[in-house]
């Protein structure tokens, strides 16, 4: 049976209006993972990853870069329970 790492992500700085959310979905449907993304109220940007431990890694790395236009101050990860999530979402 195949091992299954979840987390939570919260990333700080010009993440917003900078398609962070679209950018996330394609680079963790591009690596096999679960969850989903959302815009929070203050600025950030909160993930939910989950799915093989070595593509969790990968795609948090990713998060420190974000995409072209977004400025990435800090990433903070927490372990979360898997919901069993076998696509990624986009939450508005």
């Amino acid at each position: 049976m195949s091992q299954i790492k979840a987390i939570g992500a919260r990333v700080t700085g010009r993440v917003q209006g900078v398609n962070f959310r679209a950018w996330t979905q394609v680079e963790a449907q591009g690596r096999g993972l679960g969850g989903w993304v959302r815009n929070e109220p203050d600025g950030t940007v909160s993930a939910h990853l989950e799915g093989p431990p070595e593509a969790v890694d990968e795609m948090v790395t990713a998060l420190h870069k974000g995409p072209p236009a977004a400025v990435v101050h800090e990433v903070t990860v927490h372990d979360a329970l898997s919901t069993g999530a076998t696509h990624f979402d986009v939450e508005r």
